[in-house]
């Protein structure tokens, strides 16, 4: 007698994986905690240098350090967690890492006025930030039906976009205050927000593909019973079970991985890994991080009557609300067309934001009663394209390469090749933060041109290099690029590995079937 089907829902998958997402609010919310603490005169005054009248500045030099430690340590993060996730797994990993992000944040919030210390505290709050863009879309891209995979990996950027927007909520209403508790208070909320992740020991299922890939069949049986809502017995579970080890069987003929392979000819690896990190590398030139990290300081200087911290605010709520729809358009749209159309739209306003700065923007520190309605509206120009250009970002940029990095890998060497592509965003995310006040104190606006330029480059490289995996399971994305489908005919192009075991599975279970009805025949 065959056993009923429950209908499999995905509630508990999204919960999870939303969930799993928060670890991107940590990297959003310290993102845009730093950028608004920059320009707070306690902070100034504690982390400065005093002026021969008195007055204390945080050079660019100053801002440059303090910012980009937490990029060097991300980049450390990132590639540490390949080591833990396979040793310790993907939900041991995601417990590791989200506390030494609090270590950290409570190294920073107990600084008094010692720059080195403020600096060390964002190093080691950078591990946990960096581990967790790398572990957050490989945790969801193994535990997300593929349906819904594209979506569920955009939360993590959306929750990284929410977490930039609460940070300048939050300063937007503490950076009034007298003393050390206007940035301490938003810097300090960080422990709290490494707590919550840390709860997850209590309720996380760890990936039932690296449970089967380490011959642990029962617990992943029971995680995707639990990920489908079904009864342990329903016939899903051991379908799944097995379709997944006929694919990883596949996948990881050869034996255990190093981290050459990431770049061999095998199953085309190389240009998988090559376009993982190519993907980060353009999407932290496209110029939307200098408006996140300098954009107080660099507004100000726009003649702007409004407070820095209110634009902030204002580019928080826009890249919150571009985001929402990449949610629909990543299964929709997929990925190609997003990155192409998104390379337009972000190329346009930088080339004109950076002419219309370059020509009409007074020099920096002009004082605002100097300032001539020439200036005034070239400076209101450039912030109506800084917001197209977020808002440009969020829907397309943004969310895209988090979503490609998380299902173009085979297990075998998944969790190196996501470290090797969140290890290029961070050194990439390090290197703009630390040269982007320098190279804007020397040109000025005409920084937006080199960001043209990269957005120019990276149409090219979608179009040539990039294929559309919307729609195809963790494998049949293995399979499509050992088919070598050329990327512009990818959109249209059929898997048939996963088709051979599902009818190869479900031939066994027929199989064993009948020799179960014909043994009760013969017993009767």
């Amino acid at each position: 007698m065959s056993t009923k089907r429950a209908v499999p829902t995905n509630r508990k998958a999204i919960l999870l994986a939303t969930f799993v997402a928060f670890g991107g609010f940590l990297f959003g919310y310290d993102i845009g905690v730093i950028s608004g603490c920059l320009i707070m005169d306690d902070f100034v005054r504690r982390f400065g240098e005093q002026m021969s009248d008195g007055s204390f500045v945080l050079s660019s030099s100053r801002q440059s350090i303090i910012t980009s430690l937490l990029s060097a340590g991300t980049f450390v993060g990132a590639l540490g967690q390949a080591f833990t996730s396979d040793r310790f797994g993907r939900k041991g990993t995601i417990l590791i890492w989200a506390a030494i992000f609090t270590v950290g944040t409570a190294i920073q919030t107990g600084t008094d006025t010692s720059l080195a210390q403020i600096t060390i505290g964002r190093f080691i709050a950078g591990l946990g930030v960096g581990a967790m863009s790398a572990i957050v879309p490989l945790y969801n891209g193994e535990t997300a039906p593929k349906a819904l995979r594209g979506t569920l990996l955009v939360l993590y950027q959306l929750q990284i976009i929410f977490g930039i927007f609460i940070s300048y909520i939050i300063e937007l209403g503490t950076h009034t205050i007298s003393n050390s508790a206007s940035w301490r208070l938003p810097v300090g909320l960080q422990m709290l927000w490494g707590l919550i992740l840390l709860s997850g020991l209590f309720f996380l299922p760890e990936s039932p593909r690296h449970l089967l890939g380490n011959g642990r069949r029962e617990e992943a049986r029971k995680v995707i019973a639990e990920l489908n809502s079904v009864p342990l017995e329903d016939p899903l579970v051991d379908e799944t079970v097995d379709e997944l080890l006929y694919a990883i069987k596949v996948e990881n003929e050869g034996g255990k991985a190093g981290w050459l392979e990431c770049f061999s000819t095998r199953n085309m690896l190389w240009k998988r890994t090559a376009n993982g990190m190519m993907l980060q590398f353009i999407q932290q030139l496209n110029g939307q991080n200098f408006y996140y990290y300098y954009g107080d300081t660099f507004f100000k200087s726009a003649g702007t009557t409004l407070s820095p911290f209110v634009i902030q605010t204002i580019l928080g709520a826009v890249s919150v609300v571009g985001t929402v729809p990449a949610l629909y358009l990543i299964e929709t749209w997929g990925r190609r067309r997003s990155l192409l159309t998104g390379s337009i739209m972000e190329a346009v306003c930088s080339l004109i934001a950076g002419l219309v700065g370059h020509f009409t923007l007074a020099p920096t520190g002009t004082d605002r009663s100097l300032l001539t309605q020439r200036n005034k509206r070239g400076g209101d120009v450039i912030i109506a394209f800084a917001v197209l250009h977020v808002f440009s970002f969020s829907v397309f940029w943004g969310p895209v390469p988090w979503v490609y990095l998380g299902e173009s890998f085979p297990l075998r060497v998944r969790p190196k090749a996501i470290a090797l592509g969140s290890a290029t965003n961070w050194i990439w995310n390090f290197l703009l933060s630390f040269f982007a006040p320098r190279i804007a104190e020397d040109i000025g606006p005409l920084i937006l041109m080199i960001f043209f330029g990269m957005l120019v480059f990276g149409y090219i490289y979608v179009y040539l290099a990039i294929p559309e995996t919307k729609g195809l399971s963790l494998e049949e994305v293995d399979e499509m690029y050992v088919a070598g489908i050329k990327p512009w005919n990818s959109s249209t192009w059929k898997p048939h590995r996963m088709e051979e075991a599902h009818q190869k599975v479900t031939g066994e279970h027929a199989t064993e079937k009948m020799d179960v009805e014909a043994a009760d025949k013969s017993s009767a």
